[in-house]
């Protein structure tokens, strides 16, 4: 009799053929110490931090860390319930006020993680007589929130507003609602989404709203940190919000915020608000200090924008392929998985973490290695991280000139 995992097996096998016997295990890094937001001991060594989405650095800010501190005395380690049970506080009531303050929106929920936020909000919108069309590359937590949905689901072609219109046009004479799906920006590749073409196209049908997942954006776009929807001047336009405090709050949890005027019913009805434990109060107290650090943080997003230039660059000018244009994620497109594998392994082995993406995780096919920046940084350790990477490039031929025709050819 199978087991029933066996299904599985395929892809066990290809992770075993990929990475062998011996090497580091690129899913199973272990950081032993802590030294900063941009320093860890990995292995016995120092390692430079660029993949850990601490966008701003806010992981040790000492207002969060006071405020979680003293949370932690107040009210314990936990609530040990849902929100719609006893894990309701003051907390967590004041966070949602600061989110709706935070972006103008009449109301907010917030969630134990950003992937509970999508799985929740979008299983739960849209009915049996609706549809979701969503941008083809978009996060795992959509892809599964949308499986949870009794909507009919259409992808529309990555970034192609045109593509997105052409579908709507199919559906414009069909009832029922309509949601379009979004990322502000995408977490693989760094690139933006064309938020003004699509809110051009939303507004030329009847019943359509639009979800956009700004986990990458909120405190990198925007004079306030906003994300996208600030930075591209439609806010109004955007029904749905959906983030997390994961990457520039520097803690964890997730949040939808919108101004429908019925948002509250989900609290009865999304059963990943209802039936989860609500966020420790520690965290709520850390999230809702660095949401007005991240308000007031134009400097911060000053240099961490600075500081991925100044790796985009310098990566650049080694001859590797950058699969976005200026961004704080930043990823490099290795030919096939076994060259990105040695990459990534010589660049943790030389002091230097990144993560490492392969298909099918990822948009077209690509093999990645995924840098993100952080404001923290300094202009030495990007100096060494261009380095390393220059290193490690020739050391597996990744520079020679065959190598560098192959990537640029995708």
């Amino acid at each position: 009799m199978a087991d029933l995992l066996d299904r599985f097996a395929p892809l066990m096998a290809q992770r075993d053929a990929l990475f062998g016997e011996g090497g580091v295990d690129p899913f199973e890094v272990k950081m032993d110490q802590v030294l900063s937001q941009t320093e860890a001991v990995i292995a016995g060594r120092r390692t430079i931090l660029v993949g850990t989405n601490n966008y701003l650095g806010l992981t040790f800010a000492p207002e969060a860390l006071k405020a979680a501190h003293e949370a932690l005395e107040a009210c314990g380690t936990g609530t040990t319930g849902s929100r719609v049970a006893n894990g309701t506080y003051d907390g967590h009531k004041q966070l949602e006020n600061v989110l709706s303050d935070f972006f103008g929106k009449e109301h907010a929920m917030v969630f134990s993680t950003g992937f509970l936020a999508n799985l929740g909000i979008l299983s739960t919108l849209m009915g049996p007589d609706d549809f979701i069309l969503m941008d083809a590359d978009c996060h795992a937590s959509i892809y599964d929130g949308v499986r949870g949905s009794s909507a009919q689901v259409i992808r529309f072609k990555h970034n192609d507003a045109a593509d997105l219109d052409k579908r709507l046009a199919r559906l414009a004479d069909k009832p029922g609602n309509k949601l379009i799906v979004i990322e502000g920006i995408y977490s693989m590749l760094g690139d933006k989404a064309p938020l003004g073409e699509i809110v051009a196209v939303k507004k030329k049908y009847d019943n359509v709203y639009l979800l956009s997942d700004e986990a990458h954006s909120l405190g990198v776009l925007g004079k306030f940190g906003r994300g996208l929807p600030e930075e591209a001047g439609c806010e109004d336009d955007v029904d749905f919000i959906v983030g997390t405090f994961s990457k520039s709050v520097g803690t964890v949890g997730g949040f939808c915020v919108s101004s429908h005027p019925q948002f509250n019913t989900l609290r009865l009805v999304c059963r990943a608000y209802v039936f989860t434990a609500s966020l420790p109060p520690s965290v709520v107290a850390s999230a809702t200090v660095n949401l007005g650090l991240v308000k007031n943080g134009g400097a911060l997003r000053v240099r961490l924008m600075r500081n991925a230039h100044k790796l985009h660059a310098g990566l650049t000018a080694l001859g590797l392929k950058v699969a976005s244009e200026n961004s704080p994620v930043v990823a490099v497109v290795a030919p096939d998985p076994e060259v990105a594998l040695a990459f990534w392994r010589g660049l943790i082995e030389a002091g230097v973490y990144v993560n490492l993406a392969l298909p099918p995780a990822t948009p077209y096919g690509y093999s990645l290695l995924r840098a993100s920046l952080c404001a923290a940084h300094t202009e030495e350790q990007l100096d060494e991280v261009i380095a390393i990477f220059a290193e490690v490039a020739a050391k597996i031929g990744l520079t020679a000139p065959a190598v560098r025709q192959r990537i640029a050819a995708g």
